[in-house]
């Protein structure tokens, strides 16, 4: 006798599954990303980063750049990715409060540094600065997701 939930009809939409088999891996793993200047999820690891640097010293970008990479191993971020978020962080931070201090870009005598103002004005704005890239992040997904995961603007 066959079973009655079993049909050999095809049905649109439908995708018979069944028990995967023992020992089948974790699909789960993640291509690496490269991070790229502009993007929001790029961003939003850059300011999460930022967040927890130490105020009022001069830290380099190449080494911002590589703690990114040590954070984030499937992932890799280049220091010129790193520099064009913090512009456009400092950027933010002068049409916010009109005043170069907050994020400082300069050369060192090792390579180029930010440094961040050491003052309780900072860690609100940085937190504005996480949740504005958050969301740049789900309206791009919500975007990808009506374009059925195409990739493609229809």
């Amino acid at each position: 006798m066959t079973d009655p939930r079993r049909s050999t009809a095809t049905r649109p939409g439908a995708v018979p599954m069944r028990a995967a088999p023992a020992g089948l891996p974790d699909p789960n793993v993640h291509p690496p990303s490269v991070a790229e200047s502009g993007s929001p999820f790029s961003l939003v690891r850059i300011i999460d980063l930022v967040a927890r640097l130490e105020r009022g010293v001069p830290i380099r970008i190449d080494d911002i750049a590589s703690a990114l990479d040590r954070s984030y191993l499937d992932w890799t971020f280049a220091p010129s990715v790193v520099a064009d978020a913090l512009i456009g962080l400092q950027a933010n931070w002068l049409t916010d409060y009109r005043n170069s201090s907050g994020i400082v870009l300069a050369d060192g005598p090792y390579g180029a540094t930010v440094t961040i103002e050491d003052s309780s004005r900072v860690d609100p704005w940085v937190v504005r600065q996480g949740e504005r890239a958050a969301a740049a992040c789900r309206a791009e997904l919500a975007a990808f997701s009506r374009r059925s995961g195409s990739g493609f603007d229809d």
